[in-house]
């Protein structure tokens, strides 16, 4: 998985915002930054450990209205001090953009506006999959696993995001398909 640009550079490696003049930033070195896996019914959310290091799951978010959604949200980044947030970023397999990229960067922009946050783009090509792969091996019910899934497909967008940041900040690199070890 790679951070994806405005521009729709899948090999940029740096994250992306929506717009640099909606973007507001809290104090660097508080906080917490906020994973996001959006879907029509559901998002998942994931949040950091403070020190940026690890994801954990939170409570899955049945969507109703936008206005109730964001409502939750806005708890939600209180309580956990989040200074950025990162959205999940659906992409073909070919790397192209469709209908759903297009309703995510809008949907990323209007977090910006809303929480004068950094928000950040990342290719989510496969999450869900692969929380379903882990996923399959528990015994919860298929209810409880599709809440599962968006929980655990936004904490791998999140941890994703996060050692992509730590290996261009050390200056090493992670390999192009976001693989980890």
């Amino acid at each position: 998985m790679r951070p994806v640009s405005k521009s729709s550079d899948a090999n940029s490696r740096e994250p992306a915002m929506p717009h640099a003049e909606d973007v507001q930033a809290r104090s660097p070195s508080q906080g917490r930054v906020l994973g996001l896996d959006v879907g029509s019914r559901r998002i998942g959310i994931a949040v950091s450990d403070p020190l940026g290091i690890t994801a954990q799951g939170l409570e899955t978010l049945q969507r109703t209205n936008k206005r109730q959604d964001f409502e939750y949200l806005r708890r939600v980044i209180d309580q956990y001090e989040v200074r950025e947030i990162v959205v999940g970023l659906p992409l073909r397999m070919s790397g192209a953009e469709g209908t759903q990229s297009e309703k995510m960067r809008a949907f990323a922009e209007e977090l910006a506006k809303t929480f004068k946050l950094p928000v950040h783009l990342w290719d989510e090509r496969l999450t869900s999959a692969e929380a379903n792969r882990f996923l399959r091996e528990t015994e919860l019910s298929i209810e409880k696993r599709g809440k599962a899934v968006d929980r655990m497909a936004a904490v791998l967008i999140l941890q994703g995001w996060m050692e992509q940041r730590a290996a261009s900040a050390s200056g090493s690199r992670l390999p192009a398909s976001g693989s980890r070890s």
